[in-house]
């Protein structure tokens, strides 16, 4: 193997050392003229200073165009639109009253019933609101009430006629059941519910899914109700049938 050994000064070959003494040359030629038209700039603006067009060569090197925001503008350009109350998908009309409501499902989750922006009744766990569960609302003033639940498997009907009964006039009232509303119901609780303005009282059964809308002796006769029959056959769940939903808007005459 041979090894070879530099000996010496590095020595350039002379088409090397003339192309970098001509690359200097160009920049100091480059540099003169630059430095010449900047001169001339300033002897005929007086008012263009050096340091002016510095500061200007900065600013322009900021000023990088962008893609525009589309989604800010399209914010800008959205009209302010009221938020719907208790989710509904737009406002009521002037002086209306937004409700939105689901029945339990199985025994498990909860009913839940949404008026006017409000949480009356929050859905929750096994045990909570079995049974029929009613919210009480002035007409008048649109202010709640009351509200009551009576559990309709261990516990008295007694306790729901009498609080039927001590219903005002002029008052609105939304109902949702939750696991059973049937096994203690008798005909004079289903009296007083037909007269709030159900259509379907007289057909509940065990374990059925019922939400209603009515009143006592309104001005606004409205009335929005929904029936889920108990069937074997069409059930969502094992002995239950599939929870039902209801929204909508009361009106206000007063």
């Amino acid at each position: 193997m041979i090894y070879v050994r530099r000996v010496g000064p590095l020595v350039l070959h002379t088409r090397q050392r003339n192309r970098k003494k001509l690359k200097f040359i160009l920049m100091v030629a480059a540099f003169m003229i630059s430095m010449g038209l900047v001169l001339k700039l300033l002897q005929i603006n007086p008012e263009v200073t050096l340091s002016n067009l510095i500061e200007r060569s900065v600013d322009e090197m900021h000023l990088v165009p962008s893609k525009p925001d589309v989604g800010k503008k399209m914010m800008e350009i959205k009209p302010n639109v009221p938020k719907a109350k208790c989710g509904l998908a737009k406002p009521c009309p002037a002086g209306g009253l937004a409700f939105k409501m689901y029945s339990g499902a199985t025994n498990i989750v909860g009913p839940q019933i949404c008026f006017d922006g409000k949480m009356l009744i929050q859905k929750e766990t096994r045990g909570n609101w079995l049974g029929i569960n009613i919210a009480v609302i002035n007409e008048e003033t649109g202010e709640h009430v009351k509200t009551g639940s009576f559990n309709m498997w261990t516990g008295k009907v007694e306790e729901l006629i009498e609080f039927l009964k001590s219903i005002e006039d002029g008052s609105f009232v939304l109902i949702t059941t939750f696991d059973d509303p049937y096994t203690k119901l008798n005909e004079e609780a289903r009296t007083l519910l037909a007269e709030l303005g159900s259509a379907f009282i007289s057909k509940i059964g065990f374990r059925d899914n019922w939400i209603f809308v009515g009143g006592k002796n309104t001005l606004a006769r409205v009335y929005f109700e929904q029936h889920m029959k108990n069937d074997r056959d069409t059930n969502k769940y094992d002995g239950w049938p599939e929870m039902i939903e209801m929204e909508g808007c009361i009106p206000r005459l007063r």
